[in-house]
């Protein structure tokens, strides 16, 4: 299959950095952003992000991995770890690039937690398609519902859209708006870095040792269940500014760090028997920063935050 998809998120953020590159995950926070996709078999996939001056795209084929930055001229070779299964992707990581990858995340939801609803009279990029309803039962989330649409005819997910309670338009959309069922021609796969570009190698993915050890450093939690799950982990660090120039990771961080002071400046200052801190609520996520170090972050009601900085 290959098609085009354009992400939307609405999230009723302060406005952000405008610095961030094509595809990074602070760039996909708001606003639209479109992108190409080619899929030949669980080894062949194209990911094409274009920006206004620039185009990034992830490479899979067979065992070859590349990543292309067409506005800093560097190609980028990813490799997985000896020894560490093949579990990381090269895709660009944050908001889901893909009805499926979005699709994969938010159908984890589906038993205990959800009503279940479907109707059949939807079409997306001009098919016509099932729409999968999941509406949480949990009255502290801030999700109204989720629609998944399914293509009528293939059962690949075409679009997945969130609303936020109260809203009439979706929160977060990826989805497709022209998708062709048939399989993409070799030469999308085919790709040899341009003279005169950039060359480098990144490894992905950590032996056991490493992943132990990397996870005692910053290790995720979390409180509740189904929809109103809550994620509690330490505070970003904000990274320091290299002395001449950036590295693609400090660039990112730096992006990030100028995201978080921008978030934090529209915090609201809040405090009880858990302690004191600073709340972010959008439409469809809620985030406390606490005085102690900790970060608890969410599609829940402050409430639900505040609740689950208390528990031990």
């Amino acid at each position: 299959m290959s098609g085009t998809v354009l992400e939307t998120a609405s999230l009723g953020l302060p406005a952000l950095p405008q610095t961030a590159s094509a595809g990074s995950p602070i760039a996909l926070l708001s606003g639209s952003h479109e992108a190409k996709v080619w899929y030949g078999s669980r080894d062949q996939f194209r990911l094409a992000v274009p920006g206004p001056m620039n185009e990034t795209n992830v490479i899979v084929n067979g065992d070859q991995t590349w990543v292309w930055d067409s506005q800093s001229n560097t190609a980028t070779r990813v490799k997985i770890a000896p020894g560490a299964e093949k579990t990381h992707t090269a895709a660009p990581t944050g908001p889901s690039m893909t009805p499926q990858q979005a699709a994969e995340q938010l159908l984890s939801k589906v038993g205990e937690h959800s009503v279940v609803s479907v109707t059949s009279n939807t079409q997306v990029a001009g098919r016509p398609a099932y729409e999968l309803v999941l509406a949480p039962k949990e009255a502290g989330s801030l999700v109204q519902d989720v629609r998944l649409a399914l293509d009528g005819e293939t059962y690949v997910p075409l679009r997945v859209q969130v609303y936020a309670k109260g809203s009439a338009e979706p929160a977060f959309e990826v989805g497709f708006t022209q998708v062709t069922f048939s399989a993409p021609a070799p030469e999308n796969f085919a790709f040899t870095p341009p003279a005169g570009a950039k060359v480098e190698e990144k490894t992905l993915g950590f032996s056991k040792d490493e992943e132990k050890h990397d996870f005692a450093e910053g290790e995720v939690k979390t409180v509740g269940a189904g929809w109103t799950t809550v994620a509690v982990l330490p505070t970003p660090k904000t990274p320091a500014a290299p002395a001449q120039g950036r590295s693609e990771g400090q660039g990112q961080g730096q992006e990030a760090a100028a995201a978080l002071d921008t978030v934090l400046r529209s915090a609201t200052p809040v405090s009880g028997a858990w302690g004191s801190g600073k709340l972010i609520r959008t439409k469809l996520v809620s985030a406390l920063f606490t005085d102690d170090g900790r970060l608890l972050v969410g599609a829940v009601t402050p409430e639900e935050l505040t609740k689950a900085a208390g528990a031990k």
